[in-house]
């Protein structure tokens, strides 16, 4: 099965074709104040920033997914880094969105299939509202979500506020590719999970 294609990610941010997900947006946008990128920046005479715990894996016992979490970040055009494809079968977590468990949207981004077979989130599709989704960090602690939605969106008109926009939630957005295949062996959609902490 051919590798992933386009997969968008962040408000509004464009996601490298690195043989993976990824999906036309407009401009890279900045990053959250709760991540570990942005922590330790605080303004003259503000307290210093706690520095945020590392979201290390993701777990959805009801699909039997469980996985190591990478750091994405930004290649140097601006694009969102994905998981290289030898890495399908682990997720990543993209640092310019929400720690997992703190106010905002956390995303983590995951290949459905690579050029080296079924990937991580091949499964994705099977999950359901009220399924709980584990997010453990670097510090043992874990962060528990619902799932309240899924949606199968044409790359061409990703959701990029309703994934990436702020919110008062401690939200969660699960995102692979789905759907069927264009000329050239990519899949024209992508699959969006949504969960809040409970």
């Amino acid at each position: 099965m051919p590798a992933l294609a386009r997969l968008a990610l962040v408000v509004p941010v464009v996601l490298a074709v690195l043989t993976g997900c990824s999906s036309a947006a407009d401009k890279p946008a900045p990053a959250s104040p709760n991540t570990p990128a942005a922590a330790g920046t605080a303004s003259p005479g503000a307290p210093e920033a706690t520095e945020s715990a590392v979201p290390t894996e993701v777990a959805i016992p009801s699909i039997g997914i469980t996985s190591s979490l990478m750091e994405l970040g930004r290649n140097k055009d601006g694009t969102v880094e994905v998981p290289p494809a030898e890495k399908g079968m682990t997720a990543g977590w993209y640092i310019g969105g929400s720690v997992p468990g703190e106010v905002g949207p956390a995303v983590i981004i995951g290949h459905n299939d690579t050029r080296f077979g079924k990937a991580v989130f091949h499964d994705l599709k099977k999950i359901t509202k009220g399924a709980d989704i584990t997010v453990t960090n670097d510090r043992g602690e874990s962060a528990h979500f619902t799932v309240t939605d899924t949606e199968s969106v044409s790359k061409n008109s990703f959701p990029t506020e309703k994934v990436y926009g702020p919110t008062k939630d401690r939200a969660l957005r699960l995102v692979t590719c789905d759907g069927d295949f264009d000329a050239d062996g990519h899949p024209v959609n992508n699959l969006i999970v949504y969960a809040t902490s409970t």
